[in-house]
């Protein structure tokens, strides 16, 4: 994995190379960096490592998840914001199954540093609901499970919302 500004600085140096081969005539070339430098911004936006955890979510191997993200060092300073937001989200929700405090602190950094898709932060919230029931908090449940029915706007989270509130009901 590279750092960000590396990954930054390579797609700067790719870009001038490919105008260097387009005043050399050398069209083909310069076409091919600068589609190769596309790679290096999209990984500046979207890392490798968190998008090889999410596949091995997606699987349910937690074990693997946890092995990409392990990858990442120094989450600060190799990820952007939002990547910081999913990789500690991504840890929240490997650490649910067995340590609830730990996901609690995961889950909610995730939410202060932001996700890019409202089902995520849903899910983020919907996870916080639980743990503030489960710690007996309804209040705070219930602005939570207020929030994240506001952000599921597809609806996916429906059922869920549903059977947690009707378990806040038996507290």
């Amino acid at each position: 994995m590279y750092h960000k500004n590396i990954k930054l600085f390579l797609f700067a140096s790719l870009n001038v190379l490919a105008i260097w081969q387009f005043t050399e005539s050398e069209i083909g070339n310069g076409i091919f960096l600068i589609l190769l430098s596309l790679i290096f911004i999209l990984l500046y936006f979207k890392n490798e490592f968190i998008i090889l955890a999410f596949f091995k979510l997606r699987k349910q191997d937690f074990e693997g998840a946890k092995k990409w993200l392990a990858y990442i060092k120094n989450p600060q300073a190799a990820l952007v914001r939002k990547q910081q937001g999913y990789f500690e989200y991504l840890h929240g929700l490997m650490l649910s199954q067995t340590n609830i405090t730990q996901a609690e602190k995961h889950f909610k950094k995730a939410v202060e540093l932001g996700l890019s898709m409202d089902t995520d932060l849903a899910i983020a919230k919907l996870n916080l609901a639980g743990v503030a029931m489960t710690r007996r908090r309804k209040l705070e449940a219930t602005n939570l499970l207020n929030e994240a029915k506001k952000l599921d706007k597809q609806g996916l989270l429906k059922d869920q919302i549903k059977l947690m509130k009707e378990q806040m009901k038996k507290i």
